[in-house]
């Protein structure tokens, strides 16, 4: 463990401290842009057993790691992963996604989902998280993620994905009680769950929300917000010093409530200008993105001077770079080699331009 007294890059960022450039990790940076995860796939096809067996899921959180040197290892992982400890069994199905048999709808199943005990249902999390902290020292940031309450509900309720999402906004909007009653459990339970991984090793936790982008302001005010609220204060109140982000695809329209939520830093996608996000999150929430994943796909002049422009947007204080979703599939790996050197690079180019 090289530098062990020192903190790690992400982490000061999280913190708010003013640095020469910003950390950098990419959502999705393992994964099947790789060769390497596309060739452990083949030998593993189920996902869960990639994402539950400790020893492949460490290989697949490690990988980026080996090939880029980012600032933060995120843990291989999913957002379902905690629900069967509630009692909700979902499976993943290739090119389909995750399907869930026993979809949601009454009362009576929310009031049997019991309470999650992590070592018991997810003992593998440990494992993975302490080991990631073992391998990256203090070179890298180790971070954590869950579910929030709506979009663990969205999954949950209409029995998989959804491009609509009429099944929860039904129940929404004809039977509300039941939609909260749920929400207030799962946010219960994924409190339990962050914890666990900060426990465990997680030194920055992720809480994606990622399809309460569908919701209409005065709704997300209503089915999404509270339940953050809900999720990050449980989580503050065991962990104040935890650095916690919130993401959530196709945002721009509840940027100034995702503030609200009570975390450290909000994820912004591509979709708002990274100085007009600065501007309407004010200056004491980090924001970390927001690169097109798009934008990969182009020159290396295209991607050097789109992560010049963002940081430059962005400040020097309180910016994790990031993409504003996923690194898309087919990005060739030494475009991600290049963006992630050229942020390292940052703060020369910078002085350049």
């Amino acid at each position: 463990m090289s530098g062990s007294n020192q903190v790690p890059y992400l982490l000061r960022a999280a913190r708010g401290e003013v640095l020469d450039r910003p950390p950098v990790w990419m959502m999705r940076q393992a994964g099947r842009y790789m060769k390497v995860y596309r060739d452990l796939r083949e030998k593993y096809p189920s996902f869960r057993e990639r994402s539950e067996n400790p020893d492949i899921a460490i290989e697949i959180s490690l990988q980026p790691w080996r090939a880029f040197r980012p600032d933060g290892v995120i843990m291989f992982s999913d957002i379902l992963t905690p629900l069967p400890g509630i009692g909700i069994p979902f499976e993943i199905i290739e090119s389909k996604g995750p399907i869930i048999d026993n979809p949601i709808r009454t009362l009576e199943q929310v009031n049997q989902l019991h309470t999650l005990e992590p070592d018991e249902s997810t003992p593998f999390i440990r494992t993975i998280l302490q080991t990631l902290r073992q391998e990256v020292g203090n070179e890298a940031t180790v971070l954590g993620f869950a579910g929030s309450p709506w979009t663990l509900a969205a999954y949950a309720v209409e029995g998989k994905s959804s491009k609509d999402y009429a099944v929860i906004k039904h129940l929404a909007f004809t039977q509300p009680e039941i939609l909260h009653a749920f929400l207030g459990k799962l946010a219960d339970a994924i409190a339990v769950y962050l914890c666990h991984q900060i426990d465990c090793g997680a030194q920055v936790v992720q809480l994606f929300d990622s399809w309460a982008g569908q919701l209409s302001p005065q709704d997300y005010d209503v089915f999404a917000l509270p339940y953050q609220q809900q999720v990050i204060r449980q989580v503050k109140a065991v962990h104040p010093d935890t650095p916690m982000i919130l993401y959530i695809s196709g945002s721009a329209g509840v940027l100034e409530r995702m503030g609200q939520s009570g975390v450290d830093i909000v994820s912004v996608d591509w979709t708002v200008d990274m100085a007009d996000a600065r501007r309407r999150l004010g200056p004491n929430i980090g924001v970390q993105g927001n690169i097109d994943p798009g934008v990969l796909f182009g020159s290396k002049a295209v991607i050097r001077d789109r992560i010049i422009d963002t940081i430059r947007k962005a400040g020097n204080r309180g910016h994790i770079l990031n993409l504003g979703h996923g690194i898309l599939q087919r990005t060739p790996e030494e475009n991600a080699a290049f963006f992630f050197e050229t942020a390292k690079q940052a703060d020369q180019l910078l002085a350049a331009t």
